[in-house]
């Protein structure tokens, strides 16, 4: 049973000035570490979301620089390319334009020659027929 007496607002006082020690001492700075703790946890979830976006801002830039670099050389590259082919095909013509150049200088030179030995054998024609006759006949004519 409860007996009321002196040491009863004693244990009342006690208790109550227990609190307030307790509460200086001990739960305020646990409250006060924790709620810093929280901010610091909040700061560094801040400053990770903020180096992600950066990251990927970064990422997409380096993306769309390449991309761009890669147009860039590939369109370098298909001009370059029409341009030798446009030289090789000049190079090409003018090739065969000499060739053909050539190829009627000679035709025309064994033409000549043609014409030239063809004359030369039909001066001689009599004189080999008459050689054949003689041959054939077996004596001269």
């Amino acid at each position: 049973m409860i007996t009321v007496d002196i040491t009863m607002p004693i244990h009342i006082l006690n208790i109550l000035f227990l609190i307030v020690v307790l509460n200086a001492v001990l739960y305020r700075p646990v409250r006060r570490i924790l709620a810093e703790r929280k901010q610091k946890i909040a700061d560094l979830n801040n400053e990770v979301e903020t180096f992600n976006k950066n990251a990927k801002l970064r990422a997409e830039e380096f993306d769309s620089k390449f991309r761009d670099a890669r147009r860039k050389a590939k369109a370098e590259f298909d001009a370059a390319r029409n341009e030798a082919q446009a030289a090789g095909a000049d190079t090409v013509q003018r090739i065969r334009s000499e060739a053909d150049k050539a190829k009627a200088a000679q035709m025309s030179t064994i033409a000549a020659e043609i014409k030239a030995a063809d004359q030369a054998l039909k001066g001689q024609v009599e004189v080999f027929a008459t050689e054949m006759a003689g041959k054939v006949l077996g004596r001269a004519l």
